[in-house]
């Protein structure tokens, strides 16, 4: 089965979660897009009432393109599902995100969801997260000494994130840096992002480690669904 039918079935599954008048989350990438087209057919021929809140202002501009309504995220209490991606999950339903740079404005939406699904295909599943993805927080400026200072001391080896589109380090939207964190060795990645938490100066770590529950994984064999027990 080809990647775009599998998008389409992952889509699909994903919108059996989805009920009449709540506020749902979307995060970012191929299998979201699918599912916002799936959403706007159902907006304009079964009048689906559902507002949006994302931390991607591409998704937003795909759902204002398809005229579904985009909340601001800090106008809103709780969210009934929300969907997004990840770079890998495992067993344990921990997740390691971080490549866009706004995983702090994800575990916000991931937080306030009754329900936080991941749409992922098999290969991103994991027995245990790896260390081929960087551990990335979210700091503000002022910290960037000290918290790189921690974070060494916890044995991670960091760089602050820079972009080959700006002169300099990169900034977020809330005007923080981005530090990249490579571990050696990870024995608990649980009491990791609790440490890299307390640090002050982090306002969020890429690691997911508490609020995912729900994964819809597509593969060879078409689309299958594991929930946290």
């Amino acid at each position: 089965m080809d990647e775009e039918n599998l998008r389409k079935l992952c889509a699909e599954k994903a919108m059996e979660y989805i009920k009449n008048d709540t506020v749902i989350g979307l995060g970012a990438g191929r299998n979201i897009a699918c599912l916002i087209e799936l959403l706007s057919i159902e907006v304009k021929k079964n009048d689906l009432k559902i507002r949006i809140v994302t931390p991607s202002d591409n998704t937003k501009n795909i759902c204002i393109k398809y005229g579904i309504e985009v909340l601001p995220t800090y106008l809103v209490e709780e969210v009934e599902v929300a969907f997004d991606g990840c770079g890998e999950v495992d067993k344990n339903f921990y997740a390691s995100k971080g490549g866009g740079g706004v995983f702090t404005k994800e575990k916000i939406i991931g937080s306030m969801s009754k329900t936080y699904i991941l749409l992922i295909d098999e290969e991103k599943l994991k027995e245990e997260l790896s260390l081929i993805h960087p551990i990335s927080l979210e700091v503000i400026k002022d910290s960037l000494g000290y918290v790189s200072k921690m974070v060494k001391n916890l044995g991670g080896n960091p760089s602050v994130r820079t972009s080959n589109n700006k002169d300099g380090y990169l900034i977020t939207d809330d005007g923080n840096y981005l530090l990249d964190v490579n571990f050696d060795t990870i024995d608990d990645f649980k009491k990791l992002n609790d440490n890299l938490n307390n640090i002050v100066g982090v306002v969020g770590t890429s690691l997911f480690t508490r609020e995912v529950n729900k994964l819809i994984i597509s593969g060879e064999n078409g689309i299958r669904v594991i929930s946290k027990n």
